[in-house]
Order: structure tokens, then sequence, then C-alpha cells
């Protein structure tokens, strides 16, 4: 690498000094041209051998420092020029990555309106009936809520450094608090729930780490139309590894490689129509910034198994009491 960077070095250094004997060729040819004339004039006129030395080395001396400074006119032009280049890329550059970042957000919220407004039209036809079905509408309402959590979290997720509360919290009363949340859509797709072994102690912000749960449970109830879900923990040598699995209908093996990608949705997206393809990359980006590690497995048609991986410390039984 360091021998192509001196290579690519010396090829710019001969493109410059050729460029700079081409803009001068005329002050460089005045040298050659004088020294002719004075030879020539000396011969003709016998002029003092002692004069023609002095008025030619005069003539050099001076010509010399209009050369230096010539040359050093034209570093400094290309280096302001190569100075203003840079500036003007990096400009562009910025530039460039804003645009990108507001296009994705155009992207996001164009979804986000077209998701909205299924369960919005499904709540209006239900409240135009003459019998409302509580659960049927609890779950549209819960939907709603979802996407506006869902956007809230995307706009503060670039400045969620300065939102993080790092404590002690209960593992066990975490995931509770997030399936009490989801309890009625489990109840209604008659799906089980499942947890165990969740008496630990770990040190996370409990407002995104919740938000990294629901996000997990979300995916788990959208693809399981039928069987569990199960969330347990256990100690490995990386530290407390939270395990989320579903029996739903899996991930394909082409789409895992890019399933934390920002946008994208693979197959079971693709298939749902309402996928954003931010869960997961929301999800990684915040495990990231929470200090703490992401990963899933998965086999299609068999189900899926989210792994959350953070320290943690096993709760004793008088600490059970005191929380």
């Amino acid at each position: 690498m360091m021998s192509k960077n001196m290579q690519m070095k010396k090829e710019t250094g001969k493109i410059l000094h050729r460029k700079f004997l081409s803009e001068n060729i005329g002050l460089l040819l005045i040298a050659p041209v004088f020294l002719l004339l004075m030879f020539t004039v000396s011969n003709l006129y016998q002029l003092p051998a002692e004069y023609v030395f002095y008025l030619t080395s005069i003539f050099l001396i001076l010509w010399v420092i209009v050369l230096c400074m010539q040359y050093r006119g034209f570093w400094k032009r290309t280096e302001q020029y190569e100075k203003e280049s840079k500036e003007m890329q990096e400009s562009n550059s910025e530039e460039s990555r804003q645009w990108e970042e507001l296009q994705e957000k155009q992207d996001f919220f164009a979804l986000w309106a077209h998701q909205i407004k299924t369960p919005i039209a499904a709540l209006n036809l239900l409240l135009q009936g003459e019998k409302q079905d509580a659960a049927v509408c609890r779950q549209e309402l819960f939907k709603i809520e979802s996407y506006v959590e869902m956007a809230l979290n995307y706009l503060r997720f670039e400045e969620m450094s300065n939102d993080l509360v790092l404590e002690r919290n209960s593992l066990e009363q975490l995931v509770r608090q997030v399936v009490k949340k989801y309890a009625a859509i489990f109840i209604y797709n008659h799906i089980s729930i499942q947890l165990e072994h969740l008496d630990y102690t770990v040190l996370t912000d409990e407002k995104w780490f919740c938000f990294v749960l629901e996000q997990i449970l979300s995916n788990a109830l959208k693809y399981t139309k039928q069987g569990s879900v199960k969330i347990s923990a256990e100690e490995s040598a990386n530290g407390l590894r939270v395990l989320v699995k579903d029996t739903g209908i899996g991930i394909r093996s082409e789409d895992m490689p890019r399933i934390f990608e920002k946008g994208f949705t693979g197959y079971n997206g693709r298939m749902d129509k309402k996928a954003s393809g931010l869960g997961l990359y929301l999800c990684k980006g915040v495990c990231e910034k929470l200090g703490h590690g992401i990963s899933v497995a998965s086999k299609e048609g068999e189900g899926t198994t989210v792994m959350i991986t953070l320290q943690c410390e096993k709760v004793q039984q008088g600490d059970l009491v005191n929380m």
C-alpha cells in the first residue's frame, strides 16, 4: 500500500513538473538565447572578457531569481488549488451524505404513512359496523402506537448517546414489562409465551433495551402464525445471553448475511409488504451503543432465535425482595 502511494506521488510530481515547464517555456528559453546572443556579440565586437562575464553573471542571477519566484508561485497556486479541491470534495461529500440521510428519512416516512393508514382504515371499518370487536380494535390501536414509537425512536437514534441512562436492572422485570405490552397480541393470535431463567441483574438502559426487545418480539409475532415464543437467559464465556426463540417461518439462508442492513426486508419482508427494514438495523445500532452484542440464528420453516449478549450479575434471593 505504501509503495503504491509513493508511486502515485512520484507520478503526480512528474505531471506537475511537466506542467511547470510547459507554462514557463518562454522564460526557460531566454537563458540559452541570451548566452548565444552574448557569444555572438562578443565575437563580433571583440568585447572584453571581463565585461561579458559580469554581464552574463548578472543576467543569470536575475534569471535564476525570476525562475525560482515563478516556481514558488506555481507550487503555491498548486497547493491552493489542491486545498480548495479537497475542501470542495469534502463539502460535496458532506452534502451528499446529508442528502442521502434526508432521502432515507423521506423514504421511511413515506412507508410509515402507508403502514399507519392500514390500521386506521381497519378501525374506521370496525367503528362503522353495528358491533365493534374490542379485541380487534385494541390490536389496530396497538399497531398505530407501535408505528408511532418506531418513527420517534428512528428520529432519536442518531442522538441516543445523549439519552442513555445505564443502570442495574432486573432482567425479568424488563422482559415482563415488554411481554405485558404484547399480551393482547399473544392471546388474540393463540401464541404461547414462555419465560425461563431470567433471575439476573443486567447493566443497561431500560428504555432502549426494552425497545430492542419490543422489535424482536414484534418480528416474532409477525412471522409466527402458530406455536410459541420463548424468552430465556443463559450464562456464557462472553457474559449473559438473552435468547428470544420463536417457532415461526424462519429466515432464508441467503437473507441471513444482510438482516442487519438498513432498509433490507428480505423475502419475508417483501411478502409482508409493510416491513420497513429498520427494526433489526436499529436493534443492532442500539445494542452497539449500549455495549451489548446481538446475533441471529434461523432456519427456514423451523423458527428464529435472537441472542443479545450483555454483562450481568446473578440476582441473590435477598435482592429479589428489594427490587
